[in-house]
Protein backbone atom coordinates (compact mmCIF):
# COMPACT_ATOMS: atom_id res chain seq x y z
CA UNK A 1 0.00 0.00 0.00
CA UNK A 2 1.23 3.45 -0.93
CA UNK A 3 0.29 6.48 1.18
CA UNK A 4 0.43 9.82 -0.59
CA UNK A 5 1.10 12.90 1.53
CA UNK A 6 0.33 16.25 -0.06
CA UNK A 7 3.08 18.64 0.96
CA UNK A 8 2.41 21.16 -1.77
CA UNK A 9 -1.22 22.25 -1.63
CA UNK A 10 -2.06 24.79 1.03
CA UNK A 11 -4.98 24.20 3.37
CA UNK A 12 -8.16 25.86 2.13
CA UNK A 13 -8.89 28.91 4.25
CA UNK A 14 -12.46 30.14 4.62
CA UNK A 15 -12.79 33.63 3.12
CA UNK A 16 -13.16 36.45 5.61
CA UNK A 17 -16.21 37.70 3.71
CA UNK A 18 -17.64 34.74 1.75
CA UNK A 19 -20.65 36.75 0.62
CA UNK A 20 -18.35 39.21 -1.17
CA UNK A 21 -16.01 36.77 -2.92
CA UNK A 22 -17.84 36.73 -6.24
CA UNK A 23 -18.51 40.44 -6.39
CA UNK A 24 -16.65 42.44 -9.03
CA UNK A 25 -13.84 44.62 -7.76
CA UNK A 26 -14.92 48.10 -6.74
CA UNK A 27 -12.03 50.49 -7.32
CA UNK A 28 -11.62 53.63 -5.22
CA UNK A 29 -9.67 56.76 -6.16
CA UNK A 30 -6.13 57.10 -4.75
CA UNK A 31 -5.91 58.29 -1.15
CA UNK A 32 -5.11 61.98 -0.72
CA UNK A 33 -2.23 63.14 1.47
CA UNK A 34 -4.47 63.98 4.43
CA UNK A 35 -5.40 60.29 4.86
CA UNK A 36 -1.85 59.03 5.42
CA UNK A 37 -0.93 57.54 8.82
CA UNK A 38 2.29 56.08 10.22
CA UNK A 39 2.79 52.36 10.75
CA UNK A 40 2.49 51.27 14.42
CA UNK A 41 6.00 50.60 15.74
CA UNK A 42 6.17 52.08 19.27
CA UNK A 43 6.83 50.34 22.59
CA UNK A 44 3.41 51.40 23.87
CA UNK A 45 1.77 49.73 20.88
CA UNK A 46 3.70 46.51 21.55
CA UNK A 47 2.74 46.52 25.25
CA UNK A 48 -0.96 46.98 24.45
CA UNK A 49 -0.80 44.23 21.83
CA UNK A 50 0.71 41.87 24.40
CA UNK A 51 -2.00 42.53 27.02
CA UNK A 52 -4.77 42.07 24.45
CA UNK A 53 -3.35 38.74 23.23
CA UNK A 54 -2.52 37.42 26.73
CA UNK A 55 -6.16 37.84 27.72
CA UNK A 56 -7.49 36.28 24.51
CA UNK A 57 -9.40 39.41 23.58
CA UNK A 58 -10.61 40.80 20.26
CA UNK A 59 -10.36 44.49 19.40
CA UNK A 60 -12.25 46.40 16.76
CA UNK A 61 -9.01 48.31 16.23
CA UNK A 62 -7.56 45.22 14.53
CA UNK A 63 -10.69 43.60 13.12
CA UNK A 64 -11.97 46.74 11.41
CA UNK A 65 -8.52 47.86 10.29
CA UNK A 66 -8.71 51.22 12.08
CA UNK A 67 -6.17 53.73 10.73
CA UNK A 68 -5.63 55.16 14.23
CA UNK A 69 -4.48 51.92 15.87
CA UNK A 70 -0.84 53.05 16.15
CA UNK A 71 -1.73 56.30 17.92
CA UNK A 72 -4.34 54.78 20.25
CA UNK A 73 -2.43 51.65 21.23
CA UNK A 74 0.70 53.69 21.91
CA UNK A 75 -1.39 55.43 24.61
CA UNK A 76 -2.76 52.03 25.77
CA UNK A 77 -6.23 52.88 24.46
CA UNK A 78 -7.87 49.81 22.91
CA UNK A 79 -11.51 49.31 21.94
CA UNK A 80 -12.56 45.82 22.97
CA UNK A 81 -14.92 43.88 20.72
CA UNK A 82 -16.91 41.33 22.69
CA UNK A 83 -18.90 38.24 21.66
CA UNK A 84 -16.32 36.93 19.20
CA UNK A 85 -14.79 38.07 15.93
CA UNK A 86 -17.58 36.92 13.56
CA UNK A 87 -20.58 39.08 12.66
CA UNK A 88 -23.97 37.78 11.56
CA UNK A 89 -24.44 40.69 9.15
CA UNK A 90 -22.55 41.59 6.00
CA UNK A 91 -22.41 45.37 5.70
CA UNK A 92 -20.77 46.62 2.52
CA UNK A 93 -18.32 48.88 4.39
CA UNK A 94 -17.13 46.68 7.26
CA UNK A 95 -13.98 44.55 7.49
CA UNK A 96 -15.12 42.42 10.45
CA UNK A 97 -15.35 38.74 9.54
CA UNK A 98 -18.84 37.50 8.61
CA UNK A 99 -20.51 34.15 9.15
CA UNK A 100 -22.11 32.11 11.95
CA UNK A 101 -20.44 32.94 15.29
CA UNK A 102 -19.58 30.44 18.00
CA UNK A 103 -21.04 30.22 21.49
CA UNK A 104 -20.48 33.10 23.89
CA UNK A 105 -17.44 32.90 26.17
CA UNK A 106 -18.82 33.19 29.71
CA UNK A 107 -15.40 34.25 31.01
CA UNK A 108 -15.02 37.12 28.54
CA UNK A 109 -16.49 39.89 30.75
CA UNK A 110 -13.95 39.08 33.47
CA UNK A 111 -11.08 38.94 30.95
CA UNK A 112 -12.07 42.35 29.57
CA UNK A 113 -12.21 43.79 33.09
CA UNK A 114 -8.76 42.36 33.85
CA UNK A 115 -7.29 43.89 30.68
CA UNK A 116 -8.84 47.27 31.54
CA UNK A 117 -7.14 47.09 34.93
CA UNK A 118 -3.77 46.05 33.46
CA UNK A 119 -3.88 48.90 30.93
CA UNK A 120 -4.86 51.35 33.66
CA UNK A 121 -7.70 52.76 31.56
CA UNK A 122 -9.55 55.77 32.92
CA UNK A 123 -12.08 55.41 30.08
CA UNK A 124 -12.83 52.29 28.06
CA UNK A 125 -14.85 51.65 24.91
CA UNK A 126 -16.62 48.30 24.50
CA UNK A 127 -18.20 47.31 21.19
CA UNK A 128 -19.32 44.04 19.63
CA UNK A 129 -20.16 42.19 16.48
CA UNK A 130 -23.84 41.86 15.56
CA UNK A 131 -25.25 38.70 17.12
CA UNK A 132 -28.62 38.23 15.45
CA UNK A 133 -28.37 34.55 16.40
CA UNK A 134 -28.87 35.34 20.11
CA UNK A 135 -32.31 35.85 21.63
CA UNK A 136 -31.29 39.20 23.14
CA UNK A 137 -28.66 40.12 20.55
CA UNK A 138 -25.99 39.89 23.24
CA UNK A 139 -27.50 42.55 25.50
CA UNK A 140 -26.95 40.54 28.69
CA UNK A 141 -23.30 39.96 27.72
CA UNK A 142 -22.86 43.73 27.38
CA UNK A 143 -24.43 44.21 30.82
CA UNK A 144 -22.18 41.54 32.37
CA UNK A 145 -19.09 43.20 30.86
CA UNK A 146 -20.08 46.59 32.23
CA UNK A 147 -20.64 45.13 35.70
CA UNK A 148 -17.33 43.24 35.62
CA UNK A 149 -15.40 46.43 34.78
CA UNK A 150 -17.22 48.35 37.52
CA UNK A 151 -16.25 45.65 40.04
CA UNK A 152 -12.60 45.55 38.97
CA UNK A 153 -11.94 49.27 38.35
CA UNK A 154 -14.81 51.34 39.82
CA UNK A 155 -13.42 54.68 38.66
CA UNK A 156 -13.15 53.68 34.99
CA UNK A 157 -15.81 55.37 32.87
CA UNK A 158 -17.43 53.06 30.32
CA UNK A 159 -18.53 53.82 26.77
CA UNK A 160 -20.39 51.17 24.80
CA UNK A 161 -20.90 51.01 21.04
CA UNK A 162 -23.78 48.62 20.47
CA UNK A 163 -25.57 46.88 17.61
CA UNK A 164 -29.14 47.92 16.90
CA UNK A 165 -30.79 44.93 18.71
CA UNK A 166 -33.25 44.78 15.82
CA UNK A 167 -36.31 42.66 16.70
CA UNK A 168 -34.89 41.84 20.16
CA UNK A 169 -37.59 42.87 22.62
CA UNK A 170 -36.25 43.85 26.04
CA UNK A 171 -32.61 43.87 24.94
CA UNK A 172 -32.03 47.62 25.14
CA UNK A 173 -33.48 47.75 28.65
CA UNK A 174 -30.86 45.24 29.87
CA UNK A 175 -27.99 47.36 28.60
CA UNK A 176 -29.32 50.69 29.87
CA UNK A 177 -30.00 49.16 33.31
CA UNK A 178 -26.26 48.38 33.59
CA UNK A 179 -25.67 52.15 33.36
CA UNK A 180 -22.74 52.76 31.02
CA UNK A 181 -21.51 56.35 31.00
CA UNK A 182 -21.87 56.75 27.22
CA UNK A 183 -24.26 54.85 24.98
CA UNK A 184 -23.09 54.92 21.36
CA UNK A 185 -24.90 53.44 18.39
CA UNK A 186 -23.71 54.45 14.93
CA UNK A 187 -26.05 55.26 12.06
CA UNK A 188 -23.05 54.75 9.74
CA UNK A 189 -24.58 56.53 6.73
CA UNK A 190 -27.55 58.53 5.46
CA UNK A 191 -30.96 56.82 4.93
CA UNK A 192 -30.74 56.73 1.12
CA UNK A 193 -27.57 54.60 1.28
CA UNK A 194 -28.87 51.97 3.74
CA UNK A 195 -29.96 49.33 1.21
CA UNK A 196 -26.51 49.44 -0.38
CA UNK A 197 -24.26 50.09 2.60
CA UNK A 198 -26.09 48.69 5.62
CA UNK A 199 -28.84 46.39 4.28
CA UNK A 200 -29.44 44.47 7.52
CA UNK A 201 -30.31 47.62 9.48
CA UNK A 202 -33.16 50.14 9.53
CA UNK A 203 -32.35 53.83 9.81
CA UNK A 204 -35.39 54.92 11.81
CA UNK A 205 -35.09 51.94 14.15
CA UNK A 206 -31.58 53.16 15.00
CA UNK A 207 -32.82 56.72 15.57
CA UNK A 208 -35.59 55.41 17.81
CA UNK A 209 -33.12 53.23 19.75
CA UNK A 210 -31.02 56.28 20.62
CA UNK A 211 -34.14 58.21 21.57
CA UNK A 212 -35.31 55.39 23.87
CA UNK A 213 -31.98 55.37 25.71
CA UNK A 214 -32.57 58.98 26.76
CA UNK A 215 -36.18 58.24 27.67
CA UNK A 216 -35.08 55.39 29.97
CA UNK A 217 -32.15 57.27 31.55
CA UNK A 218 -31.74 60.98 30.72
CA UNK A 219 -28.43 61.08 32.63
CA UNK A 220 -26.65 58.87 30.09
CA UNK A 221 -24.69 60.54 27.31
CA UNK A 222 -25.72 59.34 23.86
CA UNK A 223 -23.53 59.31 20.80
CA UNK A 224 -23.71 58.35 17.14
CA UNK A 225 -21.56 58.57 14.05
CA UNK A 226 -21.59 58.40 10.28
CA UNK A 227 -19.07 57.93 7.50
CA UNK A 228 -18.94 60.19 4.46
CA UNK A 229 -17.63 59.43 0.99
CA UNK A 230 -20.23 56.73 0.32
CA UNK A 231 -22.25 58.70 -2.20
CA UNK A 232 -24.29 60.83 0.19
CA UNK A 233 -25.25 64.45 -0.50
CA UNK A 234 -24.50 67.33 1.86
CA UNK A 235 -28.17 68.03 2.55
CA UNK A 236 -28.60 64.39 3.62
CA UNK A 237 -25.82 64.72 6.19
CA UNK A 238 -27.52 67.84 7.57
CA UNK A 239 -30.81 65.94 7.81
CA UNK A 240 -29.08 63.18 9.79
CA UNK A 241 -27.92 65.85 12.23
CA UNK A 242 -31.50 67.05 12.66
CA UNK A 243 -32.79 63.51 13.16
CA UNK A 244 -30.16 62.83 15.83
CA UNK A 245 -30.92 66.06 17.66
CA UNK A 246 -34.62 65.16 17.58
CA UNK A 247 -33.56 62.02 19.47
CA UNK A 248 -31.61 64.23 21.93
CA UNK A 249 -28.24 62.74 20.96
CA UNK A 250 -25.33 64.56 22.62
CA UNK A 251 -22.27 63.63 20.56
CA UNK A 252 -21.80 63.29 16.80
CA UNK A 253 -18.78 61.85 14.97
CA UNK A 254 -18.19 62.15 11.22
CA UNK A 255 -15.28 60.42 9.50
CA UNK A 256 -14.09 59.47 6.04
CA UNK A 257 -15.06 56.00 4.79
CA UNK A 258 -12.00 53.96 3.78
CA UNK A 259 -12.38 50.83 1.65
CA UNK A 260 -11.08 47.68 3.44
CA UNK A 261 -10.75 45.65 0.21
CA UNK A 262 -11.70 45.76 -3.45
CA UNK A 263 -14.74 43.61 -2.63
CA UNK A 264 -16.14 46.24 -0.28
CA UNK A 265 -18.09 49.36 -1.24
CA UNK A 266 -15.92 51.80 -3.17
CA UNK A 267 -14.97 55.20 -1.85
CA UNK A 268 -17.07 57.52 -3.97
CA UNK A 269 -15.26 60.66 -2.86
CA UNK A 270 -12.65 61.84 -0.38
CA UNK A 271 -14.18 64.67 1.62
CA UNK A 272 -11.73 67.51 2.24
CA UNK A 273 -10.67 68.66 5.72
CA UNK A 274 -12.35 72.02 5.05
CA UNK A 275 -15.66 70.26 4.37
CA UNK A 276 -15.32 68.33 7.62
CA UNK A 277 -14.72 71.62 9.39
CA UNK A 278 -17.91 72.97 7.88
CA UNK A 279 -19.91 69.95 9.06
CA UNK A 280 -18.53 70.43 12.58
CA UNK A 281 -19.57 74.08 12.71
CA UNK A 282 -23.08 73.32 11.48
CA UNK A 283 -23.49 70.45 13.94
CA UNK A 284 -22.63 72.68 16.89
CA UNK A 285 -25.23 75.21 15.77
CA UNK A 286 -27.82 72.41 15.83
CA UNK A 287 -27.18 71.81 19.53
CA UNK A 288 -24.77 68.88 19.89
CA UNK A 289 -22.67 69.07 23.05
CA UNK A 290 -19.70 67.49 21.24
CA UNK A 291 -18.77 67.07 17.59
CA UNK A 292 -15.75 65.36 16.08
CA UNK A 293 -15.50 65.66 12.31
CA UNK A 294 -12.30 64.96 10.38
CA UNK A 295 -11.03 62.48 7.78
CA UNK A 296 -9.60 60.14 10.44
CA UNK A 297 -12.35 60.57 13.05
CA UNK A 298 -13.59 57.22 14.36
CA UNK A 299 -16.14 56.45 17.08
CA UNK A 300 -13.62 55.61 19.77
CA UNK A 301 -10.76 57.88 18.67
CA UNK A 302 -9.79 60.16 21.61
CA UNK A 303 -12.81 58.78 23.48
CA UNK A 304 -11.36 59.45 26.93
CA UNK A 305 -10.45 63.07 26.22
CA UNK A 306 -13.79 63.59 24.47
CA UNK A 307 -15.70 62.21 27.47
CA UNK A 308 -14.14 64.83 29.74
CA UNK A 309 -15.10 67.54 27.23
CA UNK A 310 -18.61 66.10 27.02
CA UNK A 311 -19.03 66.35 30.79
CA UNK A 312 -17.78 69.95 30.77
CA UNK A 313 -20.09 70.87 27.90
CA UNK A 314 -23.11 69.44 29.71
CA UNK A 315 -22.25 71.35 32.85
CA UNK A 316 -21.84 74.58 30.87
CA UNK A 317 -25.13 74.02 29.02
CA UNK A 318 -26.97 73.11 32.21
CA UNK A 319 -28.63 70.02 30.74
Amino acid sequence: MVVLIDTVSEKQVRPRHPEKVNRPDAKSPPKPDWIRVRAPTTRGYADTHKIVKENGLVTVCEEAGCPNIGECWDKKHATFMIMGDTCTRACAFCNVKTGMPGVLDATEPEHVALAVAKLGLAHVVITSVDRDDLADGGADHFAQTIRAIRAKTPTTTIEILTPDFLRKDGALEKVVAARPDVFNHNLETVPSRYLTVRPGARYFHSIRLLQRVKEMDPTLFTKSGIMVGLGEERHEVLQVMDDLRSADVDFLTIGQYLQPSLKHHAVMRYVTPDEFGGYEKVAYTKGFLMVSASPLTRSSHHAGEDFAKLQAARAAAGR
